[in-house]
């Protein structure tokens, strides 16, 4: 199972999503389903803003868990 860890690395900048959708661009649903995790795949440009954004690596944000 791959976790995302969105919310983690927000709460860590003491950011909020809309920081993020205004300050990258990223649409604020696509954002938001990051945060709960609720999305089923991701635009390589979008991790790419994201990954950017919050100075971290793919691997930071996405983590290949066991179930």
């Amino acid at each position: 199972m791959v976790k995302c860890n969105f919310a983690e690395l927000l709460a860590t900048k003491k950011l909020k999503i809309s920081d993020v959708v205004r300050d990258t661009g990223i649409n604020r649903k696509t954002a938001t389903r990051l945060f709960h995790e609720t999305n089923s795949r991701i635009d390589y440009e979008t991790l790419e803003k994201v990954c950017r954004y919050l100075d971290c690596e793919i691997g930071d944000l996405l983590v290949l868990e066991d179930d």
